[in-house]
């Protein structure tokens, strides 16, 4: 196993070179160490370079709806009125706290996406 940091995205494409010769390694050996231990450095590298942010909240929640099969009038148990839920969609109006946990417990959507804009 001759495992190297990752500083650049050269190392970065050797390792991922690498990560495909041992991906399938069977569990307790040395190559599936090394798969192990390449998967945490790529991970850590493309964290700190590559960083993914979470969803704006309304395309969040309108991804949601898409995978569902939900419409606007479906929002209202979670939002409030027709024209609350226009306003959020449409980003005239912020999510209070409030909608955001029922749309938390209610359609599962990530705390995380629901408060992206939030600094």
């Amino acid at each position: 196993m001759n495992i190297k940091p990752i500083r650049n995205d050269k190392d970065l494409k050797a390792a991922f070179r690498q990560l495909e010769v041992v991906f399938q390694s069977k569990k307790g050996t040395e190559e599936s160490d090394e798969m192990e231990i390449l998967v945490t450095l790529i991970e850590a590298y493309e964290n700190k370079h590559y960083p993914i942010s979470p969803p704006n909240p309304i395309e969040a929640i309108k991804f949601r709806m898409e995978q569902q099969g939900l419409t606007a009038r479906d929002l209202e148990t979670f939002i409030g009125s027709s024209g609350r839920v226009s306003e959020i969609l449409n980003k005239k109006r912020p999510l209070s706290l409030r909608m955001v946990k029922r749309l938390h417990d209610g359609l599962n959507i990530p705390y995380e996406s629901l408060l992206a804009d939030i600094a």
